[in-house]
């Protein structure tokens, strides 16, 4: 399995609200098309004090590079990214495999659910 790892910006003269409508309710639609995706997940960022330099970051899984080219190669694609244009400055993308869980042990000093 391997995963498009996306990192986005939302066009600057969208609110963050308006962005995220548009993200989270309206695109997923242009995703679920593409030929091969096995999974999909959005992650929003938290609103913050300060800007971060993303809005959020996107993954889509799918079982080999092989199954992403062809994806991203068809009719779908075109409309998937004539929608993005339509609320993203930016997408940052890599492909990754499929990352390896570690398991976090605590013992009896450390906090529970304390945070590192």
């Amino acid at each position: 399995m391997v995963r498009v790892i996306v990192a986005i910006k939302r066009l600057p003269e969208l609110s963050r609200p308006e962005f995220l409508q548009r993200w989270l309710e309206d695109h997923p639609a242009y995703v679920r098309r593409l030929p091969g995706l096995r999974g999909y997940r959005q992650s929003p960022a938290i609103e913050h004090r300060k800007p971060w330099p993303f809005d959020g970051l996107a993954e889509l899984s799918f079982d080999s590079v092989g199954d992403v080219a062809r994806a991203f190669d068809g009719p779908e694609a075109v409309e998937l990214f004539a929608h993005e244009r339509e609320f993203l400055a930016s997408a940052e993308w890599f492909i990754a495999e499929e990352g390896i869980i570690v398991p976090i042990v605590t013992t009896a000093a450390s906090p529970a659910g304390g945070d590192a």
